[in-house]
């Protein structure tokens, strides 16, 4: 698993042995990064359930300026400072703007509000997170005038939160890995 795009493209990251995180796929990060394209450079980003914190560090590889990390597992932490230090030391940056926090994401999100949110929870909990998310989603984004979530689930799974709109899904196959992109509903025309 590498950067797939920006400054620090190429550069590896590492994630713990086994199970415990599910990295999203370069061919994936890849595709929403070419969705996203210029939403990314100055933006401040979100990510829960940051694993290895791949969202996160593709978007500061291609010009975001800083943002928050979430995530439960201590260990897993430990790899998302590793995978830090490593990007920005490819990109010649102190790691200044970013912020790891090691808590449950269906219950922290930060006082700072980003342009841009990414979520990639455990598959097996989507149906039960996701209504919560969004909700405490909708504060937190209150004030911002066009923010972007980009939520990754399985193929077959559809979410249709309250007041969002699936502005695009990337990904194929019902048992492959998909990326949808929300829009808040108040946004679009």
């Amino acid at each position: 698993m590498r950067i797939t795009g920006g400054q620090a493209r190429g550069i590896p990251l590492t994630l713990p042995k086994g199970d415990a995180v599910r990295p999203a796929t370069d061919a994936l990060r890849q595709a929403v990064f070419s969705s996203l394209a210029a939403r990314v450079a100055g933006a401040r980003f979100l990510d829960l359930f940051a694993g290895s914190g791949a969202y996160g560090l593709e978007a500061l590889s291609r010009g975001a300026v800083g943002g928050t990390f979430v995530e439960k597992n201590a260990r897993t932490v430990e790899f998302i400072h590793r995978n830090i230090a490593a990007v920005c030391k490819s990109l010649g940056r102190p790691a200044a703007d970013l912020q790891v926090i090691t808590a449950d994401a269906t219950s922290t999100m930060p006082g700072e509000v980003p342009d841009l949110v990414f979520i990639d929870p455990p598959y097996d909990m989507i149906s039960e997170v996701a209504p919560r998310l969004f909700e405490r989603l909708d504060g937190l984004l209150a004030a911002q005038p066009d923010p972007v979530v980009v939520f990754e689930m399985p193929g077959d799974l559809k979410l249709t939160p309250v007041g969002w709109t699936c502005v695009k899904r990337l990904g194929k196959g019902a048992r492959q890995p998909t990326a949808a992109i929300f829009r808040p509903d108040r946004v679009l025309p």
